[in-house]
């Protein structure tokens, strides 16, 4: 009954500390800023002059940042991001086969959240990343072509810069992985079909070799060929 009463009393004390100031309440507001809460008597007893005061974590502060995970609140900002990703996809498609290869689709991904320049083509059916468009980024005169694909993200983002006057040619591959950064340097050209996973220096021309002849073909690969017999009836040349 002792041990009770004890805990009882403490839990009042503690309740009043809060409600006069003595432990910070923690967070407050969107901005992530400390609320500030006017010293007691008895708090500023331990204040040498001319210190600042500072909050002291407590039992309080800790309620109060468990109350920003809480699962009503983590739903709506989940839903917030799904309707924001939602509006972002319908985006894409635009970019992706709308007119206006310096006009809309560059518009469109700026929206989207892509650094776009001045002077920017945007090709044909061009992905730029779904999931993080924000961390792509076109500078002046950069032109994309058909099909081009640019991807900022492999496990986690990362970033790719595609400086001024760069030239990515038809069906070309952008990725980089999380944390790192792609850059593709000012009057590079990268060839069509190429694929580039690490950064590009300035005015160099960037591309794999050019498709050749490999073998003769005895059977042609049609429905009725198995895989197995299309490759035994190769000759090589």
């Amino acid at each position: 009954m002792q041990k009770e009463l004890v805990q009882s009393e403490a839990k009042r004390l503690l309740l009043e500390k809060c409600l006069q100031g003595e432990f910070s309440l923690g967070v407050s507001g969107q901005t992530g800023e400390a609320r500030q809460q006017p010293a007691s008597p008895s708090s500023a007893k331990g204040l040498q002059p001319g210190s600042s005061q500072q909050s002291e974590p407590s039992i309080c502060s800790s309620i109060n940042e468990s109350t920003t995970s809480h699962p009503a609140i983590d739903a709506r900002s989940r839903r917030k991001s799904l309707a924001r990703q939602a509006f972002n996809r319908v985006l894409h498609l635009l970019c992706r086969f709308g007119p206006g290869g310096t006009t809309l689709r560059p518009l469109f991904h700026r929206m989207r959240g892509v650094k776009v320049g001045k002077n920017v083509w945007i090709g044909d059916d061009v992905y730029l990343d779904n999931e993080f468009p924000e961390c792509i980024e076109l500078e002046d005169g950069a032109m994309i072509e058909l099909r081009a694909t640019i991807l900022a993200h492999t496990h986690g983002a990362g970033k790719v810069l595609i400086e001024k006057n760069v030239f990515i040619g038809a069906g070309a591959v952008v990725v980089t992985s999380g944390n790192r950064t792609l850059v593709i340097g000012e009057g590079s050209v990268i060839m069509a079909s190429s694929l580039v996973t690490g950064s590009v220096a300035p005015y160099t021309l960037y591309g794999s070799d050019a498709s050749r002849p490999l073998a003769r073909i005895a059977k042609p690969f049609i429905g009725n060929t198995s895989y197995e017999d299309f490759m035994t009836t190769l000759r090589p040349l």
